[in-house]
This record gives structure tokens, C-alpha cells and sequence, in this order.
């Protein structure tokens, strides 16, 4: 079963990592820039890699140029 969650991304970072803020939230720290939606797979890989599913299974519903997206899973 897919569940939603908020990301806010943070690109540039000098380490990726994910953390958990709050139920449903989440932040994530990605070394990719913010342009020509490198950031956006980026994100998508980290949280594939956080939540141990495939890439394929992690899509972003809302927000592709903003840095809070609403994130499916599974």
C-alpha cells in the first residue's frame, strides 16, 4: 500500500541524508543543485534508499519545481 509524505528538499548540501520532523514529514539533504530537475532525482533516489523500495515506486505527486513536495511511496 502507497503512503503520501511532505518532503522539504534541501539541494546543495554537503551530505545526503534524510531525517524525520514530524509524522508525515520529512527533510532531505541532497548534494544535487536545484536545476533542470537534478535535485528531483536525487530525491527520488535517497528515498528510495531510506525507505528500501525501488526507485520506480517513489513518485513525486506535487511541487516538482518547489522545495516542499508531496511524496508517494510504494
Amino acid at each position: 500500500m502507497a503512503h503520501r509524505i511532505w518532503v522539504t528538499v534541501k539541494p546543495g548540501a554537503k551530505k545526503e541524508e534524510v531525517r524525520k520532523i514530524a509524522a508525515g514529514e520529512y527533510v532531505a539533504f541532497v548534494h544535487a543543485p536545484a536545476r533542470e530537475g537534478k535535485a528531483n532525482l536525487a530525491l527520488v533516489e535517497i528515498l528510495a534508499d531510506y525507505f528500501s523500495v525501488a526507485k520506480s515506486s517513489v513518485n513525486i505527486i506535487r511541487g516538482q519545481t518547489s522545495r516542499k513536495k508531496l511524496v508517494e511511496i510504494g
